[in-house]
């Protein structure tokens, strides 16, 4: 069974960056998809960024189109999602997820998640 463990969450300004890493295990990862999904309070779960295990292709979320950057270590078996210009709407819980099959920005496709980590961007 594959286990993701994400970290790298934390207290924020706004305007200012963090990089959130998922690590994860268990399980031979190419054709697997990794996403990054956000949930705020009183709020849905959303789709934020994906990669692909292998290859190049990487998918985002227009609300965080050109300030997030998806990215991956396979040698580490870790992704990132490095956060930049950061505002306060982008505070949330954040959560890595992976699936096999290619329906990157939907949520009930994901198989596995990490347990999450919290984002916090003060004004």
């Amino acid at each position: 069974q594959v286990q993701l463990v994400e970290s790298g969450g934390g207290l924020v300004q706004a305007g200012g960056s963090l990089r959130l890493s998922c690590a994860a295990s268990g399980g031979t990862f190419s054709s697997y998809v990794l996403g990054w999904f956000r949930q705020a309070p009183g709020r849905e779960r959303e789709f934020v960024a994906a990669i692909m295990w292998t290859g190049s292709s990487t998918y985002y979320a227009d609300s965080v189109k050109g300030r997030f950057t998806i990215s991956r270590d396979n040698a580490k078996n870790t992704a990132y999602l490095q956060m930049n210009s950061l505002k306060s709407e982008d505070t949330a819980v954040y959560y890595c997820a992976a699936q096999i099959g290619s329906s990157y920005s939907t949520a009930s496709r994901y198989n596995y998640w990490g347990q999450g980590t919290q984002v916090t961007v003060s004004s």
